[in-house]
């Protein structure tokens, strides 16, 4: 069925982005522990189909590339998913792809804007974005997961970009919630007071350690739109603002003050795998920690995120792909980096999120809303990839501030 009218821009968001990461360093580090709870933990695991390729893997041989496709699922059908007024949409609102270098020793994770138009593959054949009877001749990135699960999601990555997907997996709302809560919560920084009154009314006041459980953090996980306009709305600032919460929630993983009570990890082991699909080739904890074992020398400093280089189109209001998303050149680029398995370059890592480096806390902004403080790690992270990133020295710290407002990030 094709869609009749523009997806309205909801700000429910899953956190796609923080699971796969938090699970790969989980088995980086507790692989003995899920082994010894396999029995449970395998009981929860549900295995989906298989993916049906659209390309073939460039490499072989005993160690390879791994590239896993990693979906939060938009239903509210779940233990714990109903969290808000909204029906949810039975598909994925946030996709990355995890890319794990061949030598085990760098991993970066590329976020995929839902919004994104791309072409059409078998499986979404008759899921052709229409806007007032105007056919685009393409499709909305999310509408994959709606016209044929995951599997018809990587089998649409593998036609657009050509990149070979090795497997894939999906989590849901209460998987994450659960996950946060399981390890005591995770500390965050906010700049100015975030408040959203359109979905749920609830606010983030500032703080430089803003203590978030389950249920905040997929609050602000997700949150797009303020009442105020302190957020400039977009499908960026949010992937941000999840890339910035995955630095903070691995931290909390390799704390001390987790890894020595095996009781916050098992909990998490637990919701992770509670609410967990995959395919076939990791539909197992025996799976899972064989890739822990070939992860167990992986230093986190090692693990980036980034955007695929996109944009909205720059089209008038009536046109029908005003709202969408298009890819940038440095899209194509990025997908040879992951395709030929070679290390993010330089621009690209200038606008990454490191898990081994999250952005400084800064201090919060007055109640004027108005970020303070100098360039850092932050305001380099929240700069699009594919565009010129300038360094303190050439723009100032108003520019540093100006970034950190416009993504709700401390400078």
């Amino acid at each position: 069925m094709a869609t009749t009218e523009p997806m309205a821009p909801h700000h429910r968001r899953t956190v796609a982005v923080v699971i796969l990461s938090t699970l790969l360093v989980l088995a980086v580090v507790t692989g003995s522990l899920v082994a010894i709870f396999y029995r449970h933990l395998d009981a929860n695991l549900r295995a989906g189909d298989e993916i049906k390729h659209q390309t073939h893997k460039a490499q072989s041989g005993p160690k390879t590339p791994l590239n896993i496709l990693v979906m939060g699922l938009d239903t509210r059908d779940c233990a714990g998913c109903h969290i808000d007024n909204e029906p949810g949409g039975d598909g994925s609102d946030t996709t990355i792809l995890l890319h794990i270098s061949a030598d085990r020793q760098t991993v970066y994770g590329i976020s995929i804007p839902r919004d994104l138009l791309v072409k059409p593959t078998d499986c979404t054949a008759d899921h052709h974005y229409v806007v007032r009877g105007v056919d685009t001749g393409q499709v909305m990135w999310n509408a994959a997961y709606t016209a044929g699960g995951p599997d018809c999601t990587a089998e649409q990555l593998e036609k657009n970009f050509g990149v070979y997907v090795d497997g894939y997996i999906t989590i849901n709302f209460g998987g994450f919630k659960g996950m946060v809560n399981a390890i005591g919560g995770v500390d965050v920084c906010i700049p100015f007071a975030l408040r959203d009154t359109k979905y749920e009314k609830y606010t983030f006041e500032p703080g430089e350690s803003v203590h978030l459980n389950g249920a905040t953090a997929l609050k602000y996980t997700r949150l797009r739109h303020t009442d105020d306009g302190a957020l400039d709305g977009s499908d960026t600032g949010r992937m941000k603002r999840q890339q910035y919460f995955i630095s903070q929630m691995i931290s909390k993983l390799k704390s001390k003050g987790t890894l020595t009570e095996p009781y916050k990890l098992v909990g998490f082991a637990n919701a992770l795998t509670g609410s967990m699909t995959a395919s076939p080739e990791f539909a197992s904890v025996s799976k899972l920690v064989g890739l822990a074992r070939q992860l167990r020398h992986t230093d986190i400093s090692n693990i980036r995120f980034i955007t695929v280089p996109s944009v909205a189109y720059d089209v008038p209001r009536d046109d029908p792909r005003w709202g969408r998303v298009r890819l940038l050149p440095g899209a194509k680029r990025l997908w040879q980096h992951v395709i030929h398995d070679e290390p993010l370059s330089r621009s690209l890592r200038e606008g990454s999120i490191s898990a081994g480096a999250p952005p400084a806390s800064g201090s919060p902004a007055s109640s004027s809303g108005s970020a303070s403080g100098t360039a850092s790690a932050s305001a380099s992270a929240s700069a699009s990839p594919g565009t010129t990133t300038r360094t303190s020295s050439e723009s100032g710290s108003d520019d540093a501030a100006q970034e950190a407002e416009r993504y709700g990030l401390c400078s």
